[in-house]
């Protein structure tokens, strides 16, 4: 359930109720709008009853259940939306930001090639696995720990901030070493037990949709995280297993207000996995911001004939170029800025 304060609340009105809350054994979640502040409380709600009663308490306005299973991440617990501060750059906020890069970090050359060729197209942030989950266990599973430091590298010298993948608890310490934004892949969504660990790290988390989940089973993912006490939650749309063959898999642009509507977390979306054929990505890209995606993560590489991973889907730095020109049209049409 909400707790939601009067306009003009007390600050000890405000500690007072979640005194009395936590003293109960309740969970409380702060939330502090530009119109109210709202207290958000986990925990068995049918001893309210016998222990506390709220709605008399000094400051209080009203008490509103949450009919949502995702609580935290649920619009109802918070109205405004969710902006995520990696370093300097607003993600969820007016300017729209593109990730981009390749899908596997493979030498120190083909990294930076990449890396200035996206930066000098606009984007902000640089994107490449370091560890790759790959479904066959005989092709490039990545370079580990001399990608994480190849990537730390790039940033060094392009000043872009660098996302990649964590797949495991044993990894985790590692990649979040060096990463500014930690990448759950679609594999790991219902990692309970990394998405826990995770949000100990307090870092910006990207948290890619499974492939055969549901809205619901997305926001519920997030809200582990969320609920481990780490807010900072980029939810990402990357396609969905149809009867469709032709593609990869097939790109859930209604996902993107769907969720923006049941929730205040900022949404990107993938284009690259969610289409796998680099001749559609700008298209789906052009959906994506018209949809209302706050972000892109977009796979470029140098030369993807010759990459170790993901080519058929990756673009060219040139055709990259060429599309964030598009973008920005798009951009500007809805009022936002790229």
């Amino acid at each position: 359930m909400i707790i939601v304060m009067k306009h003009n609340v007390q600050e000890e009105q405000i500690t007072a109720v979640i005194t009395k809350l936590q003293e109960a054994g309740f969970q409380t979640h702060l939330s502090r709008g530009t119109e109210r502040t709202i207290i958000g409380v986990i925990g068995d709600e049918r001893i309210l009853t016998d222990k506390i009663s709220l709605e008399v308490i000094p400051g209080v306005e009203r008490v509103l259940p949450i009919l949502e299973p995702y609580k935290l991440t649920s619009r109802t617990f918070k109205p405004e939306d969710t902006v995520v501060q990696v370093d300097n750059l607003a993600i969820g906020d007016k300017k729209i930001h593109v990730m981009a890069g390749p899908c596997a970090v493979e030498s120190r050359e083909q990294l930076l090639e990449a890396a200035f060729a996206v930066k000098e197209a606009g984007a902000t942030v640089l994107r490449g696995g370091a560890f790759k989950p790959r479904t066959s266990p005989y092709v490039f599973q990545g370079l580990e720990e001399e990608g994480l430091k190849l990537l730390a590298e790039a940033r060094e010298l392009t000043g872009l901030r660098i996302i990649t993948e964590v797949m495991d608890i044993r990894s985790l310490p590692l990649v979040a070493e060096y990463a500014d934004i930690l990448q759950i892949g679609a594999r790991n969504m219902q990692n309970f037990i990394l998405l826990k660990e995770v949000a100990l790290t307090n870092k910006p988390v990207l948290l890619k949709r499974g492939f055969s989940a549901t809205i619901e089973e997305w926001l519920l993912a997030a809200e582990y995280i969320v609920a481990g006490g780490n807010p900072r939650v980029i939810l990402c749309e990357r396609g969905i297993r149809s009867f469709e063959t032709y593609t990869r898999n097939t790109l859930d642009l209604t996902a993107v207000p769907v969720v923006k509507y049941l929730s205040h977390l900022p949404v990107v979306v993938d284009p690259s996995h969610g289409i796998g054929k680099w001749r559609f990505v700008a298209a789906m890209s052009r959906a994506a911001l018209a949809a209302g995606a706050d972000g892109l993560l977009v796979e470029v590489h140098p030369r993807p004939e010759e990459a170790l991973c993901d080519g058929p889907q990756s673009l060219k730095p040139k055709t990259f170029a060429i599309m964030m020109e598009e973008l920005r049209q798009i951009a500007r049409a809805i009022q936002r800025e790229l």
